[in-house]
């Protein structure tokens, strides 16, 4: 029951969280479709550990006179984006999901692809390509979730804006 002010009453709020308790924060107020949710998200999860192999090949492959600055840079954003993989990850378990590591399709489900690159500015290139890919991605599912699933709104912002300055870093490389 919703009170004069499209709030609802105590009551209401009490007895629904007291129905399905094994469900922990899923409550029965949640709009969005859970599946819908859980499989962006399992999509975005694979993405962000693509682009973590990718950063690490990446780190162990440069080679040459300013590599030492660039393998610090790919290191620094394997280590984030494996960050970014954790918070995902454990979105969908309080969706109530499972998260979908499974190495099998892992391709398939990410959003970016991996590419080795021969040399270090291919290595930057693509890994550019990657994070722009990435950004293009959070965007959607944040105007998507914007009414919806706030907390996993906030989640993926917080992703984005690293995404963004990820790439602002490796278009800063690629001018050196």
């Amino acid at each position: 029951m919703k009170t004069n002010q499209g709030m609802t009453d105590i009551g209401t709020l009490r007895a629904r969280a007291r129905k399905d308790i094994q469900d922990g924060a899923m409550t029965p107020g949640y709009p969005a479709s859970p599946d819908a949710v859980i499989h962006a998200l399992n999509e975005a999860l694979a993405t962000e550990i693509v682009c973590v192999l990718r950063y690490r090949r990446h780190y162990f492959m440069a080679s040459g006179l300013s590599s030492e600055s660039v393998k610090a840079e790919f290191l620094q954003h394997a280590i984030e984006e494996q960050g970014h993989a954790d918070q995902i990850a454990q979105r969908i378990v309080q969706l109530g999901g499972e998260p979908n590591l499974s190495p099998e399709g892992l391709l398939s489900r990410s959003h970016s692809e991996y590419v080795e690159g021969e040399s270090i500015t291919d290595m930057i290139k693509e890994d550019l390509i990657a994070e722009r890919i990435a950004i293009d991605s959070y965007r959607e599912m944040i105007l998507h979730l914007v009414q919806e699933d706030p907390t996993t709104k906030r989640m993926l912002e917080g992703i984005l804006a690293v995404e963004e300055e990820h790439a602002e870093d490796l278009a800063s490389l690629l001018k050196q």
